[in-house]
């Protein structure tokens, strides 16, 4: 038998309790107007005697909540749903929010003037936060966010003039410097002498840290305009970016690609051109996602636990909007976490 522990307590339970009409208690929770002072306080009592839970757009008059968090991609339609990084970070997302209970709102920019609806969405009052990334320098997007009033965090290292100046920037990055340098030593290590570079587009921090990591292990500050060429972390890109090297460099021995995705367009590049890999030119990428497995072959990658930071992003969120419990009572901070190489048979 059910009994009133098996089932939610109703508004109709609450106001035969309190001895009041089911508008009354609907007043009372809902914050309403033109309820006497102990009348409030009865059928606040029954609420906690019932332990009755209001519903959500009930509790968002109270406290003036949404319970929806905007998720803002600076990328085109197209990118975001041929990407895996993006689909690995929305799932660390979700699942974090889902854990509070707080709705995801994607909001995708394919055109400028998508800013101004996004923009006007923001401010709107309809979130109670942003989560932003894949910025490029001059994105509107962060001022978008500050005049909004909105708390924020930005997913990788924030780029834009005066953002490292400013102490109350959230944002979750992997270590890209690092871990580009761990890949180019690794190509160094095997004896490779020709390394050339496919980057990202450089004006997103994440892929001027790579080439500044494949930099750092060359021991040079500036990279040899010969071997470098801009992929823009798709798989044409990487492509044609590979061909270009290959008829700009037909000596080149190893290529270090940004991202897995430039690197599988890198491999196709390669076939075409009858080069073997890794025996005529060793390829590694970076990500660690689903297609580095699959490609043929496997490919040597930097991992970055993608989905760990979409989960990190959410909960930093959580924490500056005060569901998190920080628990130590220490203010959010920016997380950078480690990036690894993992050494298949690209190279």
């Amino acid at each position: 038998m059910h009994g009133a522990h098996g089932s939610r307590p109703t508004l109709e339970a609450v106001a035969a309790h309190a001895g009041v009409s089911r508008a009354t208690v609907s007043r009372v929770v809902n914050g309403g107007p033109g309820v006497r002072a102990e009348v409030r306080e009865k059928v606040q009592r029954s609420v906690e005697a019932l332990g009755y839970v209001p519903n959500s757009a009930a509790r968002s008059l109270v406290t003036r909540r949404t319970g929806a968090v905007a998720v803002v991609i600076a990328e085109p339609e197209t990118r975001v749903f041929s990407d895996p990084f993006f689909a690995q970070q929305l799932r660390g997302i979700s699942r974090e929010l889902s854990e509070h209970d707080i709705q995801l709102l994607l909001l995708l920019l394919e055109q400028r003037r998508d800013y101004d609806r996004i923009g006007r969405y923001l401010s709107g009052g309809h979130v109670d936060g942003a989560l932003m990334f894949s910025l490029h320098t001059e994105d509107p997007l962060p001022s978008m966010a500050a005049e909004s009033g909105l708390p924020t965090v930005f997913g990788g290292r924030p780029g834009w003039p005066g953002a490292d100046r400013d102490p109350g920037l959230l944002y979750v990055d992997t270590d890209n410097r690092g871990g580009a340098r761990q890949a180019v030593e690794h190509l160094l290590d095997r004896g490779c002498r020709e390394v050339a570079v496919i980057t990202g587009p450089l004006d997103q921090t994440s892929a001027l840290d790579r080439l500044h990591g494949y930099c750092d292990a060359l021991g040079r500050t500036e990279p040899d305009p010969a071997l470098v060429a801009r992929g823009d972390f798709t798989a044409d890109g990487g492509e044609r970016a590979m061909t270009e090297l290959l008829e700009r460099a037909p000596r080149l021995d190893a290529v270090f690609a940004g991202s897995d995705l430039m690197a599988s367009g890198a491999l196709r590049a390669l076939r075409a051109y009858g080069r073997r890999v890794p025996e005529d030119v060793a390829v590694v990428g970076y990500d660690d996602l689903e297609p580095a497995g699959w490609s043929d072959p496997p490919l040597t990658t930097v991992r970055q636990d993608v989905e760990g930071m979409g989960r990190m992003m959410a909960a930093l969120l959580m924490r500056r909007l005060g569901a998190g419990g920080a628990g130590d009572g220490t203010a959010p901070a920016p997380v950078v976490t480690p990036a690894q190489l993992v050494v298949r048979a690209s190279s």
